[in-house]
């Protein structure tokens, strides 16, 4: 499935989804209406379109609530965002974007260890395609 671009609102309600897996409507506006003042209205109407664009799926009804799962996760979300991220911002160049990172982030030995992990296990990869 191509994703298509979310709006900040889209993400933050998919967000919730994959938090809670599936949830009805209610469900997710009372995460999100926690956390800030937003009309029930609204984020129906986001799940509404984010239904529409394909990035969830309404799952067969038990009784009258409808319940949603997402279909997108968040690697099918994170990837092209970033990618246009990257792009707009560091012309396409991701160094800067990881020399920023680990330069301002506030990292503890804990975060670098997992980094380098990571940068390990990209190294093995690399030379295994050689």
């Amino acid at each position: 499935m191509k994703t298509r671009k979310l709006s900040d609102f889209e993400l933050e309600v998919l967000q919730q989804l994959w938090r809670l897996e599936q949830a009805t409507t209610p469900e997710v506006h009372k995460q999100i209406a926690a956390k800030r003042d937003v009309k029930y209205s609204t984020v129906r109407t986001i799940v509404d379109r984010l239904e529409q664009k394909g990035a969830i799926e309404r799952l067969p009804q038990a009784g009258r609530a409808v319940v949603f799962r997402p279909l997108l996760s968040r690697k099918d979300v994170s990837l092209p965002m970033t990618r246009r991220f990257v792009d707009r911002v560091f012309g396409g160049d991701s160094r800067p974007l990881l020399s920023h990172l680990l330069g301002n982030e506030p990292l503890n030995t804990e975060d670098l260890d997992y980094l380098e992990s990571v940068i390990a296990r990209r190294k093995k990869d690399l030379a295994d395609d050689d």
